[in-house]
């Protein structure tokens, strides 16, 4: 049998497995159209480059590829649909793929369908004098560019001295993300309006409350979701410390996200695509509002899925980059719960220690469900890190899965008692909160 040849922008090999335990892995050869290493960790973007460099790796083996498929953030997810376009596959526009990911760009297509469900949003350009002072909130509020990934150069702002505190920071590194960014806008018809804009930061008012991801696809103009995680914060601090499936939210609080993400997803114009929307329930005024649109899976449930439904949510993915409408997710997973763990510090410091092969292997021998990935080495400086958050650096993820809540925090802090995992503390973190 001729294998369809299906190509992930960012493949690495812990989802490569996954995507090789799925059943269309019997029918599919997965290729990098880019490695991870081409989109994480490195000290610039050239979009230009790794667009030709995307399509020279897929026309070395085919020039017609069944299907492109990213489950990354930027720059992965905006190659998708410009790959697509140019071989034919299923996806979707880039244009809508932009109106999800350009933060201000996507408020204004929210704001005409759920403005109860978004905050205040003004954009500036921190580069301005003037334009920061102009921003009609009052702290707190929070700024962050209008493209990001993982929380960088996001900050919330308690006073106006604390945008003085981080503004040299922010002008240092920025354009990191906003250049390549807006490339795109160059580079590819879509409206002067937006890409033209001075304005490369936004201020927001704060969205406060529980935290849960809506995960869902759209195929042919009907969107669907599968499912609702939980993402659970350090106490006092703007960092996750882990995500949680299936969610423990109340019912009619996940279809009044279900709806709200329908009816945004749909006046951005997303098909052909999988997506996730992160949200926040306050409880205090019951009031769902909607942070940020994502046009993929997210990559750091898929682990989660596979404990529970006994199959990741790759497979949705890859359904929908084939065409084809996904069937549903069903509960045959080994755990009626599953975490992703992240292992954090609000320090900086020097890697000394990390857990060896044999201690891991050891780790997840005694405790079933467990999968540790380590993100450091030892010497390392964690102010090289890249893409971390503004508050603290991601030293490993620790997956598990269980009965219930307990069982799950019960496993990890088994793990964490021989995770060996040494820091040498230089310093605060600095502006954390």
């Amino acid at each position: 049998m001729t294998k369809k040849n299906v190509f992930i922008v960012g493949l690495d090999d812990f989802n490569r497995k996954k995507l090789e335990r799925l059943p269309q892995a019997e029918y599919c050869e997965f290729h990098a159209a880019l490695d991870f290493t081409d989109i994480r960790g490195v000290e610039e973007f050239d979009m230009q480059g790794l667009i030709d460099k995307a399509t020279e790796r897929v026309r070395a083996v085919t020039d017609r590829p069944d299907a492109i498929a990213a489950y990354y953030d930027f720059p992965a997810t905006d190659l998708v649909p410009i790959l697509a376009e140019r071989f034919g596959t299923p996806g979707p526009t880039l244009e809508s793929v932009l109106k999800c990911e350009h933060k201000y760009w996507s408020r204004l297509e929210q704001q005409k369908v759920i403005p109860d469900n978004i905050p205040q949003f003004f954009a500036f350009d921190p580069f301005s004098e003037d334009d920061f002072k102009h921003v009609p909130l009052l702290p707190p509020f929070w700024i962050k560019p209008i493209k990001s990934f993982r929380s960088f150069l996001a900050y919330r702002i308690n006073d106006y001295s604390d945008f003085d505190h981080v503004l040299p920071e922010i002008r240092a590194k920025s354009r990191y993300v906003t250049e390549p960014f807006s490339y795109l806008f160059e580079a590819f018809p879509l409206p002067a309006e937006i890409g033209g804009m001075k304005e490369s930061f936004m201020a927001e008012s704060l969205l406060s409350g529980s935290m849960c991801t809506v995960e869902g696809y759209v195929h042919q103009g009907d969107v669907v979701v599968y499912g609702v995680v939980d993402s659970v914060r350090d106490q006092d601090r703007s960092s996750f410390t882990r995500y949680e499936y299936p969610s423990a939210l109340p019912q009619e609080i996940q279809f009044r996200m279900v709806d709200v993400a329908r009816r945004a997803i749909t006046e951005i114009g997303l098909d052909n695509s999988p997506f996730n929307v992160e949200f926040f329930w306050d409880q205090t005024h019951n009031h769902v509002g909607l942070l940020e649109i994502n046009p993929r899976i997210s990559q750091a449930h898929t682990d989660l899925f596979e404990k529970v439904h006994g199959i990741s949510h790759h497979s949705v993915m890859l359904d929908i980059a084939l065409g084809r409408k996904p069937p549903t997710l069903t509960f045959e997973g080994e755990f009626l719960k599953a975490a992703h763990f992240m292992v954090r510090t609000y320090e900086h410091g020097i890697v000394r220690r990390v857990p060896t092969p044999e201690e891991i292997a050891s780790i997840t021998e005694e405790i079933p469900g467990t999968v540790i990935k380590v993100n450091v080495k030892p010497g390392m400086d964690l102010a090289d890190l890249k893409g971390q958050d503004s508050y603290s650096y991601e030293l490993a993820i620790v997956y598990n899965g269980g009965r219930d809540q307990g069982e799950l925090l019960e496993k990890y802090n088994r793990c964490m008692e021989r995770l060996n995992l040494e820091i040498e503390n230089t310093g605060p973190f600095g502006n954390s909160s």
